[in-house]
């Protein structure tokens, strides 16, 4: 992998994160505001749902 292949999927990400704040700024500050309550401990483990479910996206493709 290339460094512009890199920075193309970093692009994409900050593209894909953007859209939720953009359509919907009310709806993404109440799921902000709902995430602030959770304990470190669920976030950590949304957080590696999250990259288990990309590492095997990306194995799939």
């Amino acid at each position: 992998m290339d460094w512009n292949e890199l920075l193309r999927a970093l692009a994409l990400v900050m593209v894909i994160e953007g859209l939720l704040p953009f359509v919907a700024p009310a709806r993404w500050r109440q799921m902000m505001l709902s995430v602030m309550q959770l304990d470190s401990r669920h976030i950590r483990i949304i957080g590696l749902g999250s990259m288990l479910g990309g590492v095997v996206l990306l194995n799939l493709l």
